[in-house]
């Protein structure tokens, strides 16, 4: 017999929180539970509600309705520095005049702890930054001084570490290395991280739960790889990765799969991976990634397995671009169909204007609702990282 989860199981608890700014409304009201120990993410992009959401934990914005709970006690009344809470923002926000032992050092000492030296030095080693403790800010790389932030916020082992876009400064072989830094050194501390990006790519490689938010709403939340394989509206299938989603029209529904139909040529659809109730006649979006197609000139189309979804089409662009071939391919289902093809061994045949078959197990395919918007989380603004 498993003991019923409390509130205080989480390490963050929100019930019915909601922020508004005179007539716009930053966040609708939410319940969101992050649960103790966990590196959680909320994804998305810019004016989404994300940083407000972080905020309100961090006590730097106060709800206009709802409550926060920490550990189980209700925080909502108190200001930030009652709140066993640490932020660490874009900026960094370190000491200049200081150099990295100072900076680390500095929460322990404003406490007034006198003997400060084992702390600042495992935090140090923690960040793995002993060797530069009396270097100055200004004398470190950028994903160095993001060390020092962890560590300085860390020091004062709060129970919730909060980061609001901590690696948008770095270029992106640094942002790629600090994720698996930053994923290291929440392990071994325990404390729960709360990781707020606009990157995909950054809230997947790092968090073991992502909520992905969308004008002010939780439109989905729980494993990166759930996430990815099994998106539950287009703005999902969209803003996380790319999906091609074609418009299709229910033709029957037997043993399990339903069977589609669009401009003609007949796709399947596994039943369990359909948002949507739908009966023959019924419309629904069959998604596929474009990783999970394999792309084949037209000449080799009778190797193709029957059991094989398949789309024809004509290949109008192709895009090097290291480890795959990125292929736009126009065909009668959807005008720009796109597939990543591994340049393992490339078919010289493959070039725009050659005529081609996308092919793929069906069991990749996923279905949603047709009255959504099909391009919604398309348009999405990355390259910001505001609230």
């Amino acid at each position: 017999m498993t003991t019923p989860k409390t509130p205080a199981d989480d390490a963050v608890s929100l019930t019915g929180i909601s922020k508004t700014y005179g007539s716009f409304t930053a966040v609708q009201p939410l319940d969101l539970a992050v649960p103790a120990g966990s590196f959680f993410a909320l994804l998305g992009a810019s004016g989404c509600g994300k940083t407000t959401t972080l905020r309100m934990i961090a006590g730097l914005e106060d709800p206009s309705s709802g409550s926060v709970r920490l550990g189980g006690r209700d925080v909502t009344a108190l200001p930030p520095y009652k709140r066993p809470v640490n932020t660490v923002f874009q900026n960094y926000a370190l000491f200049p005049h200081l150099d990295v032992y100072e900076n680390v050092a500095f929460g322990l000492r404003r406490r007034g702890i006198k003997s400060v030296k084992k702390q600042v030095g495992d935090m140090l080693d923690l960040v793995q930054l002993g060797a530069l403790a009396r270097r100055k800010p200004h004398q470190l790389s950028g994903g160095q001084q993001q060390r020092v932030a962890v560590a300085r916020a860390l020091i004062n082992q709060p129970q919730v570490l909060l980061l609001d876009e901590p690696l948008g400064a770095l270029d992106l072989k640094l942002r790629r290395q600090m994720q698996l830094e930053l994923k290291r050194i929440q392990t071994e501390v325990g404390i729960t991280f709360i990781h707020v990006t606009h990157d995909q790519e950054e809230a997947m490689t790092m968090a073991d739960t992502v909520a992905v938010m969308n004008a002010g709403r939780v439109e989905q939340m729980g494993a990166p790889a759930d996430l990815y394989e099994n998106p539950a509206s287009t703005f999902v299938a969209n803003f996380l990765g790319t999906s091609n989603l074609i418009e299709t029209e229910v033709t029957g529904v037997s043993g399990g799969e339903l069977q589609l139909t669009a401009a003609g040529q007949k796709l399947t659809l596994p039943a369990a991976r359909c948002r949507v109730d739908v009966t023959t006649g019924g419309r629904v979006l069959a998604g596929v990634r474009p990783e999970k197609i394999t792309l084949a000139h037209s000449d080799d189309e009778h190797e193709i397995a029957e059991s094989r979804n398949r789309v024809r089409g004509r290949i109008v662009d192709s895009s090097f671009i290291g480890v795959s071939t990125q292929y736009v391919i126009d065909s009668p289902v959807c005008p720009e169909l796109e597939v990543f093809v591994p340049n393992v061994e490339r078919d010289g045949r493959l070039v725009p204007g050659a005529p081609v078959v996308l092919h793929w197990n069906p069991e990749h395919t996923f279905g949603l609702d047709a009255a959504q918007d099909i391009d919604a989380g398309t348009d999405t603004d990355e390259g910001e990282a505001a609230a």
